[in-house]
């Protein structure tokens, strides 16, 4: 799979991406290094053990990777979850339940078209 088809099957914009690196060399080494990144597992860990403070922070460092990188749908459900664990927002358990399953499919999807990219 190539780097722009992976864009296309997760929901990114590469030429977005393109514009902002201005090299496809440093897409794919910024792509690798988010594949090592530990944002997603600490935000599972934190909704898992219901650590809301440190899943804040997970799921804004991963809204700014994925702004960063023109993943466009991770950015975005990213965003819409760190909103909703804000401090000061009111806690709506579904609602952020809701994001988080949200946030783990782009993930994947995102992590899986990346891997394939990878492997050839």
């Amino acid at each position: 799979m190539t780097l722009e088809a992976a864009y296309a099957a997760f929901g990114g914009d590469y030429q977005e991406c393109l514009g902002r690196l201005r090299s496809e060399v440093l897409i794919k080494k910024f792509c690798q290094k988010f594949l090592d990144d530990g944002s997603y597992e600490l935000l599972r860990s934190s909704m898992e053990s219901g650590n809301t403070e440190e899943a804040f922070r997970a799921a804004h460092t991963m809204k700014g990777v994925a702004q960063n990188l023109a993943y466009t749908k991770l950015g975005k459900v990213s965003a819409d979850l760190t909103e909703a664990l804000r401090p000061g927002t009111p806690y709506d358990e579904a609602k952020v339940k809701e994001l988080y399953k949200l946030v783990s499919d782009s993930y994947n999807e995102t992590v899986t078209a990346l891997k394939a990219v990878f492997e050839e």
